[in-house]
């Protein structure tokens, strides 16, 4: 029941009119600063281990991965696996496309973030999407920043946060430990739940705690440490498959285009289109896409506005980075591994989703027997998570310090709030969990993606003022 009440608001949520408005905010972003994320990818990329000068609190380096800390995630390993299961494998297209086009949304979003950045009496620094509504479109749009706001609040507290990583993390924990599910801790109604499962989530919830209640500089600290490690890690894994199959690939990417454009094989061995499989691909492709790299969420502005910088084009060059990292390649290597599976009629997929998806197809690819994968990408999944929920509390806290005016009581009772949701998120099921996660998402896009537009000429003008001044690095 409550599956299907989700999946409507869903389905109205990430309707036409949204899936229209992300994709144009990318494509008059990528025309206004002239294809930046094309031919200024690599200054961006050098730009990422420059010494920053100005005032701020993080260093960008910091900052790009405390984002990425909240984008590496179950996005890229229990997402992408959801999304093809749901849209086929022409989701991953439009992953991609929304990715290229996001590249521009990111750098945009980040950048205007720092420049109408606010310093509070302590010193410290509050920035983000309601900030750049607020001054960048003026006071009368105030009511837009507030619905950002809340969205944001909501976004962290019961979707991309919370529960949709929890409970990535203790499926991946329950697979490796006690994947038969023999040892019931409890069960609630027709559902029961390993021991496996509760002490994962308790452990997990444990050490959430210990760093959310330290603020700011203890999640930039473990994200420094953990994301780049991990990401090394994953990314030698993906190479792997990629690199053992390598005369496959040409084949999957054959699968991923003619899925994306309905094209399948029909009764009799015809050829058959359908408009109800583009939309579906479309829907998947692109909802998964802002959940993993969160370009025109409005996320990762919240994280680049403490930066210590003079130059906000230069830390939108930084920021757009995470996209590259986080879904053309993290995301497309696990995309490409599980369509190379589901190209061989030996591999038997099933009813599995989630990471069980991710973990079969990798072992397939692999030729192992699953075990050794399970474990890794259990590893890999848990670090991920974990981080990507010490990222969104960062974010929805600073969308609540906007919303209630500073008020830091508050905070710290959302933060005791926040935590009780990681605890609780183990016990919903996994399309429950990105459903609200989808939801959230999708209302949060939708103010920012208004405010960019509106913006476009401010982005194009800083930009082109900042490449004037400094033609080269």
């Amino acid at each position: 029941m409550l599956l299907e009440i989700l999946t409507k608001i869903n389905d109205y949520v990430w309707g036409i009119p949204t899936l229209v408005l992300i994709l144009a905010t990318g494509l008059i972003l990528t025309i206004r600063a002239k294809g930046l994320q094309f031919t200024n990818l690599g200054r961006a990329f050098k730009s990422i281990f420059k010494k920053n000068e100005g005032h701020g609190e993080l260093s960008g380096f910091s900052a790009l991965c405390t984002a990425l800390s909240a984008t590496i995630g179950t996005g890229n390993i229990v997402g992408v696996a959801t999304a093809i299961a749901a849209g086929g494998p022409g989701a991953l297209f439009w992953m991609w496309l929304a990715a290229i086009l996001g590249t521009a949304t990111k750098y945009a979003e980040c950048m205007l973030a720092i420049k109408y950045r606010e310093v509070k009496a302590d010193g410290h620094i509050l920035g983000g999407p309601f900030y750049t509504i607020e001054k960048g479109m003026g006071k009368k749009w105030k009511w837009l920043a507030i619905i950002f706001a809340t969205f944001g609040v909501l976004a962290g507290l019961l979707g991309i946060g919370t529960m949709t990583q929890i409970n990535g993390i203790t499926s991946a924990v329950s697979m490796a430990f006690d994947a038969n599910n023999s040892n019931i801790a409890f069960s609630i109604g027709a559902n029961s739940y390993s021991w496996a499962t509760v002490i994962g989530g308790v452990v997990v919830t444990a050490f959430a705690a210990l760093v959310i209640l330290g603020g700011l500089k203890r999640i930039s600290k473990v994200a420094e440490k953990v994301v780049p490690a991990m990401a090394i890690v994953y990314v030698f894994l993906g190479l792997s498959v990629l690199i053992m199959n390598a005369t496959k690939i040409p084949g999957a990417f054959a699968l991923i285009f003619k899925s994306a454009f309905g094209w399948k094989a029909a009764a009799g061995g015809a050829i058959g289109w359908t408009v109800k499989q583009i939309s579906e691909s479309m829907r998947n492709g692109i909802a998964r896409g802002i959940f993993s790299n969160e370009a025109g969420l409005g996320s990762a502005p919240i994280a680049a506005a403490p930066v210590q910088t003079n130059e906000p084009v230069e830390q939108g060059l930084v920021n757009m980075t995470g996209t590259v990292i986080d879904t053309l390649i993290v995301c497309t290597m696990t995309g490409l591994a599980i369509v190379i599976a589901l190209c061989n009629p030996a591999f038997e997929a099933g009813k599995k989703e989630g990471v069980e998806l991710t973990a079969a197809a990798l072992s397939f690819d692999l030729g192992g027997d699953g075990v050794s994968i399970q474990f890794l990408l259990m590893i890999c999944l848990s670090f991920f998570a974990f981080t990507t929920i010490l990222g969104w509390d960062y974010y929805s806290e600073k969308c609540l310090e906007y919303l209630t005016n500073g008020k830091m009581k508050l905070v710290f009772i959302y933060r005791i709030i926040y935590i009780l949701a990681v605890a609780i998120g183990p016990y919903f099921s996994v399309k429950e969990v990105f459903r609200i996660a989808d939801i959230t998402n999708g209302l949060m896009a939708i103010p920012n993606c208004i405010s960019l537009i509106v913006l476009s000429g401010v982005v194009a003008k800083e930009t082109k003022a900042y490449f004037d001044k400094y033609p080269t690095l």
